[in-house]
């Protein structure tokens, strides 16, 4: 690994920890030993003053275990229930480990609604950062309880990601079963080696991610590549390592070179950007002719009606929209001030023209480019996929 990639702890102000099923379930239920030495190693970094965010896995495991279910039930409302049975254990669990060392935890359940709004996003925040002042450790997990599909977040990778950005972290730990991303499927490729160091996610690593076996949660090594991806977007590392090795985060601490170290980008998103990116629900698409994108991609303009020549789906002003090119090549995110209904009305108009079509003033941008996040083009398969997530 190279010697100035790895983040050092004194520069480390808060981190986020995220702790996957594998590591938090054994064959009788939740592993209580991988629980006590977790939180173990968490207080030793709270003593040294670093703020930790826990987003821990298990709950819909540990639930299955109690009930002596085999594997998932098929039925929604069967598997809320599973992870409600579940969620309460586990959070007793980590409750009980923390007390040993004289610290507080406090439960945060959420959607991808909580995050999708700008408000909710913001009101979790700042529950949060309270939480964080006061030495409490936010443990948080996806609401499994009320989850369906439209409001699912994915899975704890994603919302791990979210948060390191919400919550302003250097940092984020994804503990695995594995001991890091490798370059190849080592079921088809036996000598796949580990990569230690990833300065750029490019398409190459997705797919050599896509083919590798993953953990029994949610999130398989996939999933841990597109979040390090997010999180190195908004200018913080990633370590992706193996949570049952003995005292990981002590080791990683003290500078082991475990695990693989995604590093930041060197043009990092602001966090109201990254929101707009990946957390606000996209309602549609804008298709924009030849014309708009060397404005938007390289002069970082504004969106205008008169570049527009499609609208795909139904969506208010304020709606997240993709941005897509010819061929629908991704170029970018950004906040309508137009309806779905008023764009295709107006598109391929200039600004003087729209006010008599629609009888009424209104924003001569679709998306002003400070509500605009453009992607490089090189970039397509990787954007593709973060989007896609």
């Amino acid at each position: 690994m190279k010697a100035n990639a790895k983040p050092k702890t004194d520069a480390i102000r808060r981190a986020v920890v995220k702790v996957g099923s594998n590591v938090l379930t054994a064959e009788a239920g939740l592993n209580i030993n991988a629980i006590q030495s977790i939180s173990s190693q968490i207080c030793r970094l709270l003593d040294q003053g670093i703020q930790i965010i826990l987003v821990s896995s298990g709950a819909m495991a540990s639930g299955m275990k109690k009930m002596a279910f085999s594997r998932r039930p098929d039925a929604i409302p069967k598997r809320q229930a599973i992870s409600a049975i579940g969620q309460a254990d586990l959070i007793r669990e980590w409750e009980k480990a923390f007390e040993r060392f004289g610290y507080k935890v406090a439960q945060i359940l959420l959607t991808s609604e909580d995050l999708a709004s700008r408000k909710r996003y913001l009101n979790a925040r700042n529950t949060m950062n309270t939480l964080l002042e006061w030495r409490v450790v936010p443990i948080i997990n996806e609401n499994d309880t009320v989850m369906v599909e439209e409001i699912k977040l994915g899975d704890n990778d994603n919302l791990a990601a979210m948060l390191t950005n919400l919550l302003g972290a250097e940092l984020m730990i994804n503990l695995t079963n594995v001991d890091g991303i490798l370059d190849a499927d080592p079921r088809q490729k036996p000598d796949a080696k580990l990569i230690p160091v990833v300065e750029i996610v490019d398409a190459e690593l997705l797919n050599a991610a896509s083919g590798q076996p993953g953990a029994v949660g949610l999130g398989g090594i996939l999933s841990k590549v597109r979040a390090a991806d997010k999180v190195a977007r908004c200018g913080a590392h990633t370590i992706v390592a193996n949570g049952l090795r003995e005292n990981i985060l002590d080791r990683l601490a003290a500078g082991e070179d475990l695990g693989t170290l995604f590093l930041p980008r060197s043009t990092r998103l602001t966090s109201r950007k990254h929101w707009i990116a990946f957390a606000a629900a996209a309602g549609g698409e804008v298709v924009v002719d030849e014309g708009a994108v060397r404005p938007l991609v390289e002069r970082g303009k504004s969106l205008l009606a008169a570049g527009v020549r499609e609208v795909r789906g139904d969506f208010n002003p304020g709606s997240a929209v993709k941005v897509l090119g010819p061929g629908d090549c991704i170029l970018g995110v950004g906040l309508s001030n137009y309806s779905s209904s008023d764009l295709r009305s107006v598109m391929g108009l200039r600004s003087d023209q729209i006010v008599k079509r629609l009888q009424r003033d209104q924003a001569d941008e679709v998306i002003h480019r400070d509500n605009l996040v453009v992607f490089d083009l090189d970039e397509e398969e990787s954007v593709a996929c973060l989007l896609n997530n």
